[in-house]
């Protein structure tokens, strides 16, 4: 019987990957470079690459003649990624940064609810933290950190991320969106790291309200803009404390004062970024194409194998596992801790040919993309992480972080 950790296992298991051909819609690896960094930022697929030219050459080509076709851009990519997230057509918006946009759901939920307490688990990714702490501190509103899942009660407004971004941790977000429901509580989903990587299903949930980023698993490109899910029966008793020209009711007349858009544009502000919001479509697109099923079947496949490969390789070198065993409860990386976890991880990218990514204080992130990451990829990226902590080429590297980790 084949060793189930042996190169020729993680061979034979990318040769019956049903997942396969996608791999070569990807811009072409740089070569012998491992990435797994994908839940940071993903590929550049082909399709966008050449969507991205189309549309420049338009630009170039119609100058302001293109913005008819154009205007709608956001709810066009809005609604490519609403069939990745269990989203209806016009409830999910592409539009400026998730940050922004949480502060939009988060500003409309506290003038439409009056909620009495802001509730963040102190492990959120900071910038849920940051905007929650912003508005606590602004309208005098207390700011409970929980650790762990959310103690919610009625008038409570809390701020919870599907995937944790630093263990990759999944929470069971129909469970708790009931007990909100139940409790009279307000749920804002961060789906940053989960749409495109996980089953995500907002309508079977009877989730309210959501954010996320398209860079991760949804392959947009850097900076590409994020979106927000407002449910419909909701979209027009809330009002964006953003407001802007593209969310008038009336957009070109000009001479009025502001009306907010009916329905889910009512969140718009100021123009979208056309370019950006192509990429988002294309992105979309291809990870709905993929079946979201399908490709959490296989981040199963490929987390499992990697902490099969820690448990047998890293353990011995001092490495600690910080995401759950159970392939139910994790999404699609995986977090190792170790005490010289910043100098592994630049000894991994710039010795080694292995990018993962660094989250403070001791955990190296290695993410695993299904559409384009390979069993062998994993495979290889551990034994490389092994044979350089264990000749200890780490330690010759400065212990200061750096900017960006």
């Amino acid at each position: 019987m084949a060793d189930p950790l042996s190169r020729a296992a993680a061979e034979a298991a990318d040769a019956a990957d049903p997942l396969a051909p996608f791999r070569s819609r990807f811009v072409a690896d740089e070569a012998g470079v491992l990435y797994l960094d994908g839940n940071s930022l993903g590929r550049l697929p082909v399709a966008t690459r050449d969507r991205l030219a189309a549309v420049t050459a338009e630009w170039g080509e119609r100058l302001v003649g293109g913005w008819p076709d154009w205007i709608d851009a956001p709810v066009t990519a809005g609604d490519a990624i609403a069939t990745v997230i269990g989203a209806r057509p016009g409830e999910v918006l592409a539009c400026d940064s998730t940050t922004v946009n949480l502060h939009k759901l988060v500003g409309a939920a506290l003038e439409a609810r009056r909620p009495q307490v802001l509730v963040v688990d102190r492990d959120e990714f900071p910038t849920d933290r940051y905007v929650l702490e912003g508005y606590a501190q602004r309208d005098r509103l207390p700011l409970r950190s929980n650790a762990g899942e959310p103690q919610l009660e009625r008038g409570d407004l809390a701020v919870l991320s599907h995937v944790n971004y630093r263990t990759g941790a999944l929470r069971d977000l129909a469970a708790l969106q009931a007990r909100a429901d139940a409790a009279g509580a307000t749920m804002i989903w961060d789906l940053s790291h989960s749409a495109g990587a996980v089953p995500v299903d907002l309508h079977a949930a009877g989730a309210e309200l959501a954010v996320g980023c398209t860079y991760k698993y949804l392959n947009a490109g850097p900076g590409a803009p994020g979106y927000l899910y407002v449910r419909e029966d909701l979209q027009d008793g809330l009002r964006s404390p953003i407001q802007g020209w593209f969310g008038q009711a009336e957009q070109f007349a000009m001479e009025r004062g502001y009306t907010p858009h009916a329905g889910i544009r009512r969140f718009l502000a100021g123009t979208p970024p056309i370019l950006g919001l192509a990429a988002v479509e294309e992105g979309a697109r291809l990870t709905a194409e993929a079946g979201i099923d399908r490709l959490r079947a296989k981040a199963g496949a490929l987390t499992e194998r990697m902490i099969a490969l820690h448990d047998a390789w890293l353990v011995p070198l001092g490495f600690g596992l910080a995401t759950p065993r159970d392939a139910a409860a994790r999404g699609s990386h995986v977090a190792i801790t170790h005490p010289q976890a910043w100098q592994i991880t630049r000894a991994l990218i710039e010795r080694a040919g292995v990018v993962p990514d660094f989250r403070g204080p001791d955990a190296i992130r290695l993410g695993v993309a299904p559409l384009y990451t390979r069993h062998v990829d994993v495979h290889d990226a551990l034994q490389r992480l092994r044979d350089l902590v264990a000749l200890g080429a780490h330690r010759k590297l400065d212990p200061t972080p750096g900017r960006v980790t």
